[in-house]
């Protein structure tokens, strides 16, 4: 199971990734999203390596897992309009220090555009479930599933 767990948690991430080559891009929360699962990854890999910590590393597997299901909340929220982004990076760009040149702009602009953070991306045409909402209810079911089968392996 732990292994289940940790091909589970890295699909999550890989999918992600995969989208860009079909033309979507991440925003900085997107990318934030992919972490936690990484994390989950190690440890349930960990966990399937190590029995006599096995319960442990699956518990903080499952909240690393649930981590990414907080920062998809948070993403949802600010592509719903909730509340603004906390990173930077999903701001709008700053024209930049008054009196600066055009060239100084221009150096100082970003090599690609970066997706706004507010800007939902739906997969699904006619689904109105972004990616970022989508992530948390895959966060969830696969928590909820690491969590039946913590459950059931601790019985005697």
């Amino acid at each position: 199971m732990p292994i289940l767990l940790a091909v589970l948690a890295a699909a999550a991430p890989l999918f992600a990734m995969a989208s860009e080559s079909w033309g979507l891009a991440p925003c900085a929360l997107c990318l934030w999203q992919r972490w936690p699962y990484w994390v989950a990854v190690v440890l349930a890999v960990l966990a399937a390596l190590i029995p006599r910590a096995r319960t442990p590393l699956l518990a903080g597997a499952i909240l690393a897992i649930l981590a990414s299901g907080a920062i998809g909340v948070l993403h949802a929220g600010v592509e719903f309009g909730w509340w603004p982004s906390p990173l930077p990076s999903c701001r709008a760009a700053n024209a930049g220090v008054a009196g600066a040149s055009v060239e100084d702009l221009l150096r100082n602009m970003a090599r690609t555009p970066d997706k706004p953070c507010d800007e939902p991306t739906f997969l699904i045409p006619g689904l109105p479930v972004s990616m970022a909402a989508m992530n948390v209810l895959y966060a969830l079911a696969l928590a909820a599933f690491g969590a039946t089968f913590l459950r059931k392996g601790a019985r005697p």
